[in-house]
């Protein structure tokens, strides 16, 4: 089955063929850069992140640009509140932004340029708008013509005449036309400005985009990528600015993930409920977000909620926990290879566990192919940690002929995993990370736990069963559940 995705543009699933055979060029709008990023910005990345890592999987050389938009009204703003440049509020939050997508396990683009260090291109593209008839200057400001651009709104499939006669747009007369939008700004006093030929200004929102992304792409691209609040203005604007200016097709693919909503509400900082990454990863690890941000098709809406994290959390040591006991079945030894296995003498667990092994990574590329489908893929992952869980149920240590199925269901699952960017931890290691955090909000610490459960082990040893049960339910109490089993007692957080 070869690659399909969802374009915006047609409205339906198309097969992926790119404008240059084994390569790939995509754009994605990255942030504005004024204040910490928040978990709407989470899910874009990391839905962007795996469809690079995906087409990269696929053996696609794939370039790879995400911006940053360093000039904005919103960014002067917060720089005139604080009293500082408008540079040292966007490379403060630069270096923020970085260190969240670093939390987060997101590979580095190839390209990650910046709007003020491509004024050059910009002004380039206005003048020949404006040579074109499409733009016009008015006062210090240049406008786009929507009128002179036949395919506007093409990619949200609205209408220009409805949206003039409902738009609410502030009056201005200069403007030909209420939906024109601005190229160029005139800088107003105090503010930043870059010279130009229609004077002192600064870029619009939307020119930057186009410069930066047929600097480094092209005039033609293959992808487009960007949350569905951009769809318009945003990428509509960027549609036809930039094909009334080179007369070519801008974007072949346009593909957009849907938004985080909270109490069923689109979650946006006008609407004051938002969350940064910062304080989600306070309280969860980040392959746990990570994980979670997956747990949806990227196109539909996903729910925030702490009961869901708990559950991509609770899901993540179900996987990491069978991982762990594959690790302690096979012990050092590691067959690559299921050679020598006669099905007649497996159990039905062992054969189904043995044939899930196998199809996985078939199952994953089915369902990344299908419009990059991270929610089927995880479910065939829980799909062979089911059946890695019966079989070590079973306990039969003895038969090693077992290692071979289980060692393939291993490498099936991390090789979902680096394509996902999860289960990339050692995974005692990740569990003992999740205990950590668990416990240090618990009203007990963890030596206690350990001294109270080998006093339970002394009591058991001498009958004292009442002085057993009596620590159990203590310790049940303070959320701590206790586990026994052949290798001794075990404990995690309830």
């Amino acid at each position: 089955m070869a690659l399909r995705v969802y374009n915006t543009l047609s409205a339906a699933k198309e097969e992926f063929v790119p404008l240059q055979p084994g390569k790939v060029s995509m754009y994605v709008c990255g942030v504005t850069v004024y204040d910490f990023s928040h978990i709407g910005h989470a899910r874009a990345n990391v839905v962007f992140d795996v469809i690079y890592r995906y087409l990269l999987y696929l053996g696609f050389d794939v370039t790879y640009v995400r911006n940053y938009t360093d000039i904005d009204d919103k960014i002067i703003n917060r720089a005139n509140r604080d009293g500082v440049a408008f540079s040292e509020i966007s490379e403060r939050f630069i270096r923020e932004f970085d260190r969240d997508m670093e939390a987060l396990g997101l590979h580095l683009p190839t390209i990650q340029p910046k709007a003020t260090e491509h004024i050059a291109e910009i002004i380039d593209i206005v003048r020949r708008l404006i040579d074109k008839g499409c733009a016009y200057q008015a006062g210090g400001d240049v406008y786009f013509c929507v009128e002179k651009f036949e395919g506007y709104l093409k990619l949200s499939g609205r209408n220009l005449e409805e949206m003039q006669a409902g738009a609410r747009i502030e009056v201005d007369d200069r403007k030909r036309h209420p939906m024109d939008f601005a190229l160029w700004k005139e800088a107003k006093p105090g503010e930043p400005f870059w010279e130009s030929p229609w004077g002192k200004g600064r870029p619009g929102w939307h020119i930057e985009c186009s410069a930066m992304s047929m600097k480094y792409l092209g005039e033609s691209f293959d992808i487009h990528g960007g949350g569905k609040d951009l769809i318009f203005p945003h990428h509509e604007n960027e549609i036809a600015q930039s094909e009334a200016a080179t007369g070519k097709p801008f974007v072949k693919y346009w593909l957009h993930n849907g938004f985080v909503n909270i109490n069923a509400e689109k979650m946006s900082k006008s609407l004051g409920n938002f969350f940064t990454i910062r304080d989600v990863l306070e309280k969860y690890d980040s392959e746990v977000l990570r994980f979670f941000l997956l747990s949806a098709h990227y196109r539909s809406p996903l729910d925030f909620s702490d009961q869901n994290l708990d559950d991509a959390e609770a899901g993540m040591e179900r996987i990491y926990k069978a991982l762990v006991g594959i690790g302690d079945f096979i012990g050092s030894g590691a067959p690559d290879a299921a050679a020598g296995l006669d099905p007649a003498l497996l159990t039905e667990a062992e054969q189904e566990l043995a044939a899930r092994a196998e199809a996985l990574p078939g199952r994953f590329r089915e369902a990344m192919d299908d419009d990059f489908n991270t929610a089927l893929a995880v479910a065939h992952v829980f799909d062979l940690v089911r059946s890695v869980n019966r079989v070590l149920a079973e306990g039969s240590k003895g038969r090693r002929e077992m290692s071979a199925p289980l060692a393939t269901a291993r490498s099936a699952i991390v090789g979902v995993g680096e394509v996902l960017g999860v289960f990339t931890s050692e995974p005692s290691s990740y569990l003992e990370r999740i205990k950590a955090r668990k416990t240090a909000e618990l009203a007990i610490a963890v030596d206690e736990i350990e001294r109270l459960i080998a006093e339970r082990a002394e009591a058991r040893k001498a009958k004292d069963f009442n002085r057993s049960d009596e620590i159990r339910d203590y310790l049940l109490s303070r959320n701590i559940m206790l586990l026994d089993g052949p290798q001794g007692t075990s404990w995690q957080v309830k």
